[in-house]
């Protein structure tokens, strides 16, 4: 009898071409489907909420298989982790109905990105903040986020390749919070454009160094124009922090209807 099985997986995106496999370089994905095909004894392939991107990191990625084993899905995490490389943690597993879907029942996801603004950078912190020397006028930034809020167009906060049906997205909280030298960006909505965190992040930057007004956000809903946006900040100080499913996608995954 086949089941299927979420996981909760953490990693340090460093090391890796992103999440999903790929020919010309090692995906999280592949050393993923590589444990569980050695822990199950069978051919595993796992679907994943969020195809991160190279150097993106991930706190509560959610990825689903399918399995003939009789490994309990609440052991899954004891078993994987002994197979897995240590910037790889599954931190839960559960049975889910086989109509569940990771990406396509997703109702929402937060994203954080990390900003270290010193003069000199860090060495510890090197792959999980990106460093910015110059100081950051963050009251104009936490203003900016403001327009983001509801439901918009977001077609301007879409990078080239971006494949998505549709450009109107709900943006539900949007924070920006300092700790010293340590600028950290919340974003939750329920779903998101290709790097479109990364778009809101680098324009942040731009507007704390006062090249662009508070209101860049709201001229780039307003035009649609990319332009009006910064430059797409680097992937490392991105981290998937969590994915969320309404209950129903646990009980009745059918009866939700599926979103891209």
């Amino acid at each position: 009898m086949t089941r299927r099985v979420l996981l909760t997986v953490e990693y340090d995106g460093t090391a890796y071409s992103g999440w999903q496999r790929q020919l010309n370089g090692l995906a999280v994905q592949q050393v993923l489907e590589e444990a569980l095909t050695d822990a199950c004894g069978e051919t595993i392939r796992v679907t994943g909420a969020s195809r991160t991107d190279a150097g993106v990191h991930a706190l509560g990625q959610r990825a689903h298989f399918d399995t003939a084993s009789a490994i309990p899905p609440e052991k899954y995490p004891f078993v994987l982790n002994t197979r897995l490389p240590a910037d790889v943690r599954v931190h839960a597993g559960r049975e889910v109905p086989q109509g569940f879907h990771a990406r396509f029942l997703s109702c929402g996801k937060m994203y954080t990105y990390r900003i270290l603004n010193n003069r000199h950078g860090s060495a510890l912190m090197r792959n999980r903040c990106v460093h910015v020397p110059m100081p950051l006028d963050d009251g104009p930034m936490r203003r900016a986020l403001d327009t983001l809020l509801g439901t918009h167009d977001f077609a301007a906060f879409q990078a080239a390749g971006g494949t998505a049906k549709t450009t109107v997205r709900e943006i539900r909280a949007a924070h920006l919070e300092r700790e010293g030298e340590l600028l950290t960006l919340t974003v939750e909505g329920n779903a998101f454009l290709y790097n479109m965190v990364r778009i809101i992040a680098g324009t942040l930057i731009e507007i704390g160094h006062h090249k662009r007004g508070e209101d860049a956000f709201l001229r780039a809903l307003d035009t649609k124009d990319r332009l009006a946006l910064g430059v797409t900040a680097p992937p490392h100080g991105l981290e998937l922090t969590r994915v969320d499913y309404p209950e129903m996608a646990f009980v009745d995954p059918e009866a939700l209807r599926w979103h891209e």
